[in-house]
């Protein structure tokens, strides 16, 4: 039986993008955020002000069975997909595609309590959990360190943004910091022009996992 509610990080607003080695940075999706309870095969959907999303049936079902787990809590955010992998949020409002779930940290697994582990490590365990492939139940990637490079794959994707994480942080608000970074939806540019190779080939990797997982159609005029 899972203990709850969980009471979500809260989202400050940075200026700026900006690289730091003690950050990790993930891409910023335009939908719903939820915390997902998953127990005893269920799933319940659960709003930041701790309302239950109880529209989306087939998406809860998904996830109950899509997880690797019996009993977790993932933190994360109900979206829905274009042709191209890119959010839709009025296509979730008004319920005209797919929703899916992606799950960017993790809170509660097997009864084990996480929220004193650190971010980078409750995402490792995360994506040990969340299926490869699935349509349903998506785990977010990140990158390390190179948060201007993400911010300009998500400038040339026309998205909403990133977030910075600091990955050391237990999932405490007294103790965690995490900051939203929003384009103006009219930059364009090339990818990780001052990132380092491994960077990089993070950014390419999270480009290149949206195209399989999600057989969207991204650009590949990524420079190093």
């Amino acid at each position: 039986m899972i203990c709850g509610p969980f009471l979500p990080l809260p989202l400050s607003r940075a200026r700026g993008p900006f690289t730091h080695t003690e950050w990790i940075f993930e891409l910023k999706w335009d939908g719903f955020p939820a915390l997902a309870y998953i127990d005893n095969g269920r799933c319940r959907l659960v709003s930041r002000n701790s309302n239950h999303f109880r529209s989306f049936p087939p998406l809860t079902d998904s996830i109950a069975s899509a997880l690797g787990s019996p009993s977790a809590v993932l933190d994360g955010e109900i979206v829905c997909l274009d042709e191209d992998g890119k959010p839709q949020f009025r296509d979730l409002l008004f319920r005209r595609g797919e929703p899916r779930f992606v799950a960017f940290d993790l809170l509660r697994l097997n009864g084990e309590d996480l929220h004193y582990t650190p971010l980078i490590e409750r995402k490792a365990k995360l994506r040990g959990i969340v299926p490869q492939k699935n349509d349903r139940l998506l785990y977010c990637d990140h990158v390390l360190g190179e948060g201007e490079g993400l911010f300009e794959l998500a400038c040339q994707q026309d998205l909403e943004g990133i977030v910075a994480k600091r990955k050391y942080d237990p999932y405490i608000a007294e103790r965690a910091r995490w900051l939203k970074i929003l384009t103006l939806r009219i930059r364009s540019g090339s990818v990780a022009k001052s990132c380092s190779s491994e960077s990089a080939a993070a950014i390419r990797s999270i480009r290149s996992g949206m195209a399989v997982r999600w057989r969207v159609k991204l650009s590949r005029n990524v420079r190093t």
